[in-house]
């Protein structure tokens, strides 16, 4: 008998808290309009409107719908659960519109909710299309089932690594960089240093986060699973999608600028350290991990503001970004201290998965 997917589940619910973030940024300036919240309903279609605006709007809700699907199968299949989804979304969608009114740094459009609604029930879609081969055919299944551990821990897990995935679309910072408070409480940044103080940091905080996130990764495969190839391809990918923030933000000449002379001591440094830690036993593994996440978080509210992001940051601070530049900043914030929380969690399970390639 099949059963629903805790990872689904957990992916959903990240994904709504990620939309109604991403949809009330910059949550500042709350003022009362004096119009009815809902008055964008009926208001005249706005003056200026968009290609990307309008996919945008419609490819935000989409893996809303097919989360959905996926977190209702197999309780609610077929048209029960493409309606579920689409009303479901189409309420987010148009709660938090409603929301916007109060925001003077937004602006609640109706042609931006029904998009959303469109991009709901196109996600929907897909779900439906895709649920059974997902659940129940797929290779991604078959990896879960006889690669990753059994239980919602290791569903956690990979929501988790997921996440980490997603700061790094944000292209200010450290290599790996993660948990800098004084961005989230407007904090000024550390002091001046020597370029090579610098350096050292940034070396530090992408080897420090390079071994800890291959350590997680390590977590939540089975006793003989190919860790040392899960360790490194989550490091590649992260990497990969680094690489892609810049080619979005800056010219083609400029998607390896990340790769500061600080960050490739780093990974250079990294590289041998996890392989090293990958065998120790599986406790010592997830303490350790633990400690290089708050030692390089440590390391980034010290680190002083880095010049040559400051631009970046003009760029991707503005305009369509502006949703996603808070989105990025706040798992950006969050995700060593949700990691450390997890590894907490994850210490307390029986096991031990030894490396092999």
């Amino acid at each position: 008998m099949l059963r629903p997917s805790p990872l689904a589940r957990y992916l959903f619910i990240a994904y709504v808290l990620l939309v109604v973030y991403a949809t009330l940024y910059p949550f500042a300036s709350w003022r009362d309009a004096g119009i009815s919240a809902f008055a964008y309903l009926t208001a005249a279609k706005p003056r200026y409107i968009t290609g990307f605006d309008l996919t945008a709007n419609v490819l935000g809700y989409a893996p809303y719908g097919l989360l959905a699907v996926l977190a209702m199968y197999p309780y609610m299949t077929g048209v029960g659960a493409f309606f579920a989804a689409l009303f479901s979304g189409a309420a987010l969608a148009l709660t938090l519109e409603a929301v916007q009114t109060f925001l003077p740094a937004r602006f609640a459009s109706n042609v931006d909710a029904a998009c959303n609604v469109v991009g709901a029930g196109v996600g929907a879609l897909i779900g439906l299309a895709t649920v059974r081969w997902l659940f129940e055919e797929s290779l991604l299944q078959h990896l879960r089932t006889h690669h990753v551990v059994p239980g919602a821990r290791a569903d956690a897990g990979l929501v988790l690594m997921g996440l980490w995935l997603a700061t790094q679309l944000n292209p200010v910072g450290l290599l790996f960089g993660a948990g800098d408070l004084r961005d989230l409480f407007r904090q000024p940044g550390g002091s001046a240093y020597e370029p090579d103080v610098f350096v050292a940091i940034e070396a530090l905080t992408a080897a420090c986060n390079l071994v800890a996130v291959g350590l997680i990764a390590s977590s939540i495969v089975k006793t003989g699973g190919p860790v040392l190839r899960v360790m490194f391809g989550i490091i590649a990918l992260g990497l990969a999608v680094k690489t892609g923030a810049f080619a979005i933000l800056r010219q083609a000449e400029d998607v390896f600028h990340w790769l500061t002379p600080g960050a490739l001591i780093g990974l250079a440094a990294g590289v041998p350290v996890l392989l090293a830690a990958a065998m120790l036993p599986r406790a010592p593994r997830l303490a350790l991990a633990a400690v290089l996440l708050m030692g390089a978080t440590v390391l980034v509210n010290l680190a002083p503001p880095n010049p040559y992001f400051a631009s970046t940051l003009a760029v991707w601070s503005q305009g369509h970004f502006l949703n996603f530049n808070g989105l990025t900043r706040l798992l950006t914030v969050l995700w060593p201290f949700a990691a450390v929380l997890y590894l907490m969690l994850a210490s307390a399970r029986q096991g031990e998965p030894r490396p092999r390639g």
